[in-house]
C-alpha cells in the first residue's frame, strides 16, 4: 500500500492505493480515500503526515488480513466487446491445488527435470505433465481439447500443442524410471501397505480399422510386434486391443504397470512385473493375489520361491477327479466363524427365512484339501539305478499348496436365482424364436437348450435339465489355492479384497475416461496411459489419507467407523464434483471470492493439505505463493 496523490494540485484528494499483480498483469487502484487537503486542516495541522500514517494504519490492517475496500460499480456497465465465437467462463479453479499438492510430493517434477537436462527443451515438461494428469481427473478430455481448456485453472499456464507431444515422448522414453519413482516417493506420503500384492489384467479397445502390423527389420533382423492387436475381449468388441497388467497393494494403491499388445497371453506379464517389483520393494516378500486366470502354474512355482507365497481362486469345475470327490465328499466341513463342524446337507436344507437361522445364512462352511504335487524343475540329475547303471533322468520338485473350499447358502440363493431367470429365457426363446438365430455362448442362455433328433426332417429343441442339474452341483461353492498356512478366515480376508483392483480399472475407465485414446504411436499410447496411472496413484493416495482422516474423525467424535449410515466416508464422485466446484471470481483484480460453500470435504481436505483453501475471499498474491509452493 501507499499514498497517492495530484502533487501539482493546491487542494489534492488522498488515496490508499494498492498495487496487484494478477497473474502476468499488474496494475493499481485506489481502494480508500482519506479525505481533501482542505477538509484535513479542520482535524490536523500537516494533512500529508496524517495521510501517511493512515496508510501506515492500512498496511498493518494488510498483515491481519482484514481490510475495508471501496469497490465502484456501475450496473450499466457492458463486458467487453470480443471477436471469439463463444463468450468464456471468467472463473478460475483452485480446488486442482489439492491434486497438485500429492503431484508434487511425487517429486514428479524433479524426476523430468534431471531426464530431460541433457536435452535440448525449452518448455517445462513438468508444467504439461502436471496439467495433463489434473485435467485427467477433473475434467478428462482429448489432449488437444485439454489444451483449448486450461483457462479454466487459475494459474492460466501457456502451452503450445507441440509440447505436448513432447512431454509424451520424454515420458515413454523414461517409463521404467518414472514407475521407480511414483513408487518411492508415494511411500514418503502415506505408508505402503506391500504385504500382499493384487495383480490383474484388463483390456482398451482401439476404434481403428485394422490392427498394427508387425515389422522385421531387414538390416537387423529384429522383430518389431504390433501394439494394438486383436485379443480376446470382455465386450466382445471386434476391435484391435491393449492389455495392461496392474499390481496394487493391501490398500487398493498402484504399485506398478505394464503394457501389453492385446493378443499377449495375459498369464506371461505377471512374472516379468513381479521382478520388477521385487527390485523396488529391495527384497522384502510379499503374497502374490489374483484370479484364476493369472494363476497357473508357472505362476505358482515363482511364487513359491524367494520367500514370497500366493493366493489364486481355483476353478472348481477345472480341479482334477480326486479332488473334485473330496470337494462334493460331505464330511470334514467346519463353520468359519466358529470352526464348529457342519454338513453341507444340513447348510443346504435349514429355513433361510427364519430369524434364528440369520447367522447361519450369512457364515461359510470350508474345508482345507492337501493339493501338493510334484513338478518338472526343468534341469537334470543322476540316478543309480537297480543294476547298478547310472542315467540322467529330469529333476522334479513338490509344488507345495493346499485348496480351501467354502460352501456359502446365500452365494447358492443367488446364483439358482440368476439361472431361474436364464432357464425362463431360455423358455421363451424356444416358444418364440429359432434357437439358431441366437448366438452361443458359455454364459449365453442358449445353453440351456438343446437339439433333439425325432427323426423327422424338422430338428426339436428343448430344455436340456441335465446341464441345468450339473450347474446347480457347483452353487455356492468357491475355493482358493494357497500356499500359506496360515487360518482360513484370514486368507480368504486377503483374497476378497481383490475387487480394489477391479475398482482401479473402473475409475481408470469411467471417471478418468481411459479410452478413447487419441494416439496411434506406441510411444504415445504408452505416455497416455502413463498419465491415467499417475492420476490414479494420486487420487487413490488422496483417497487414503482422507479414509485415515475420516477414521480419526469418527473415533474423535465416539462414531463406530464400521457402520456405514453412522461414519463420515467420501466416495469418487463427492471428491471429483468437490474439486471441479472449487471456483473463484476475479474482482476488478483488486481480490478474489469463492464461489464454493463449505462442506465437511472441504474441511477434510484443509485439515490434511494446509492450503487455506476455505476462505470467502483470497488476495492474488496470497494464491499465487500457495501454488508456487506446490508446482516448483
Amino acid at each position: 500500500m501507499k499514498l497517492n496523490y495530484d502533487r501539482k494540485s493546491k487542494n489534492p484528494t488522498y488515496f490508499i492505493q494498492q498495487g496487484f499483480r494478477n497473474g502476468k498483469k499488474t496494475s493499481t487502484r485506489n481502494v480508500a480515500v482519506i479525505g481533501k487537503h482542505l477538509d484535513l486542516l479542520k482535524i490536523t495541522d500537516d494533512p500529508l503526515a496524517y495521510a501517511k500514517q493512515k496508510v501506515a494504519e492500512y498496511n498493518e490492517q494488510m498483515k491481519n488480513s482484514k481490510v475495508s475496500m471501496e469497490v465502484t460499480i456501475d450496473f450499466d456497465e457492458k463486458i467487453k466487446a470480443s471477436n471469439d465465437l463463444i463468450s468464456s467462463d471468467t472463473s478460475r479453479n483452485i480446488g486442482y491445488f489439492f491434486l497438485q499438492s500429492v503431484y508434487h510430493n511425487l517429486a514428479i517434477g524433479s524426476f523430468l527435470k534431471k531426464v530431460s537436462a541433457d536435452s535440448r527443451i525449452t518448455f517445462d515438461p513438468n508444467l504439461v505433465n502436471r496439467f495433463l494428469t489434473c485435467a485427467r481427473i477433473l475434467e478428462p478430455e482429448s489432449k488437444f481439447a485439454t489444451l483449448r481448456h486450461l483457462g479454466r485453472y487459475y494459474e492460466q499456464p501457456e502451452i503450445g500443442y507441440q509440447h505436448i507431444h513432447r512431454t509424451l515422448d520424454l515420458l515413454a522414453e523414461n517409463y521404467t524410471g518414472y514407475l521407480q519413482n511414483l513408487f518411492q516417493y508415494s511411500c514418503r506420503i502415506v505408508r505402503r501397505n506391500t504385504s500382499v500384492c493384487y495383480f490383474d489384467c484388463t483390456n482398451f479397445y482401439f476404434e481403428v480399422e485394422s490392427p498394427d502390423d508387425d515389422y522385421v527389420d531387414e538390416v537387423t533382423g529384429e522383430f518389431i510386434k504390433g501394439f494394438r492387436k486383436y485379443g480376446p475381449s470382455k465386450q466382445h468388441q471386434p476391435a484391435p486391443l491393449v492389455e495392461m497388467g496392474l499390481f496394487m497393494d493391501a490398500d487398493g494403491i498402484p504399485l506398478s504397470m505394464c503394457l501389453a499388445p492385446g493378443s499377449d497371453n495375459e498369464q506371461t506379464l505377471a512374472i516379468p512385473l513381479e521382478k520388477e517389483l521385487t527390485k523396488m520393494f529391495k527384497g522384502k516378500t510379499f503374497i502374490y493375489c489374483a484370479d484364476a486366470g493369472l494363476g497357473s502354474l508357472n505362476i505358482r512355482r515363482f511364487n513359491s520361491m524367494g520367500g514370497r507365497a500366493f493366493i489364486v481362486t481355483q476353478s472348481i469345475k477345472k480341479m482334477a477327479g480326486t479332488l473334485q470327490e473330496a470337494v462334493f465328499n460331505d464330511c470334514d466341513y467346519r463353520l468359519l466363524s466358529s470352526d464348529d463342524p457342519v454338513t453341507i446337507d444340513s447348510m443346504k436344507s435349514f429355513d433361510h427365512h427364519k430369524k434364528e437361522n440369520y447367522r447361519l445364512y450369512q457364515d461359510k462352511a470350508y474345508k482345507i484339501i492337501n493339493a501338493d504335487r510334484l513338478e518338472d524343475l526343468g534341469f537334470y540329475e543322476e540316478k543309480i539305478c537297480k543294476n547298478g547303471k547310472k542315467r540322467q533322468v529330469k529333476a522334479k520338485g513338490m509344488l507345495k499348496q493346499k485348496i480351501i473350499i467354502t460352501f456359502s447358502r446365500k452365494t447358492m440363493e443367488y446364483q439358482r436365482y440368476i439361472r431361474n431367470r436364464q432357464v425362463e429365457r431360455a423358455k421363451r426363446l424356444l416358444k418364440d424364436l429359432d434357437p439358431e438365430t441366437y448366438k452361443k455362448g458359455p454364459n449365453d442362455v442358449t445353453r440351456f437348450i438343446k437339439r433333439v433328433s425325432d427323426g423327422s426332417v424338422k430338428d426339436i429343441y428343448e430344455i436340456n435339465e441335465e446341464r441345468i442339474r450339473e450347474e446347480e452341483k457347483y452353487d455356492g461353492y468357491y475355493a482358493v489355492a494357497t500356499s500359506l498356512d496360515d487360518d482360513a478366515a484370514q486368507i480368504l480376508e486377503i483374497s476378497s479384497k481383490r475387487y480394489k483392483i477391479e475398482d482401479c480399472f473402473r475409475i481408470m475407465k469411467t471417471n478418468f475416461s481411459g479410452r478413447p485414446v487419441y494416439h496411434h504411436t506406441k510411444e504415445h499410447i504408452t505416455a497416455h496411459f502413463m498419465i491415467c496411472y499417475t492420476a490414479l496413484l494420486i487420487y487413490r493416495l488422496m483417497e487414503k489419507q482422507l479414509e485415515d482422516y475420516c477414521k480419526d474423525y469418527d473415533r474423535r467424535c465416539g462414531i463406530d467407523h464400521n457402520d456405514p449410515a453412522e461414519r463420515m466416508h467420501f466416495t469418487i464422485d463427492n471428491i471429483i464434483e468437490m474439486l471441479k466446484n472449487m471456483n473463484v471470481v476475479n474482482v476488478q483484480d483488486m481480490y478474489y471470492m469463492s464461489t464454493y460453500t463449505g462442506s465437511k470435504l472441504c474441511t477434510a481436505l484443509n485439515s490434511i493439505y494446509e492450503l487455506g483453501l476455505d476462505k470467502k475471499y483470497y488476495q492474488p498474491k496470497e494464491l499465487n505463493k500457495r501454488i508456487k509452493k506446490i508446482s516448483s
